[in-house]
Order: structure tokens, then C-alpha cells, then sequence
């Protein structure tokens, strides 16, 4: 199972936006071509396989994230990478 995550956008070149994902330093690339609204540079996008799938409004993303947070703390979040949300 795939898991599509909300990242904010950093900077967007041809086509392709830079995306910090979560708390920490990671970044992700993902291609904004099936985008049909207009995006800028902090707004939140929902990635899955390297392609953006649509925007999120910022309340919308932080809940997101919040609740992925809480799960990973409720799996034992010792196990997973608490920093990448």
C-alpha cells in the first residue's frame, strides 16, 4: 500500500516542485503536469508516486499531518521516522 503525504511546496522549476515533507530536512521532487489549479511556492500539494495529485489548503494539510503523527506515536513511533511528518 502506498501512502499519499501533504508536502509544501520550496520552489518550483519546469515544471517540477521542490517539497519539504514534514518537520524535518527531507525533501521530495514531484512533477506538477496533472495539476489543472495554479500552485506557488508554500502551498501544500498531495504527492503520491512522484507526481503531485492536487492542492491542500494549509488547515487541510496540517490535520493531515497531525493525524499521520498521532499514528506513527500509537505504532510505537520508535520504529518509524517521526521526522518525516
Amino acid at each position: 500500500m502506498c501512502l499519499a503525504i501533504p508536502a509544501k511546496i520550496l520552489e518550483i522549476t519546469d515544471g517540477v516542485a521542490i517539497c519539504k515533507v514534514g518537520e524535518g530536512d527531507t525533501t521530495v521532487q514531484a512533477s506538477i503536469m496533472l495539476l489543472d489549479e495554479e500552485i506557488t511556492i508554500g502551498d501544500y500539494i498531495i504527492i503520491h508516486a512522484g507526481f503531485a495529485l492536487r492542492k491542500l489548503d494549509d488547515k487541510e494539510a496540517e490535520e493531515t499531518l497531525k493525524i499521520l503523527r498521532d499514528l506513527v506515536d500509537l505504532m510505537g513511533g520508535e520504529n518509524y521516522q517521526h521526522d518525516m511528518l
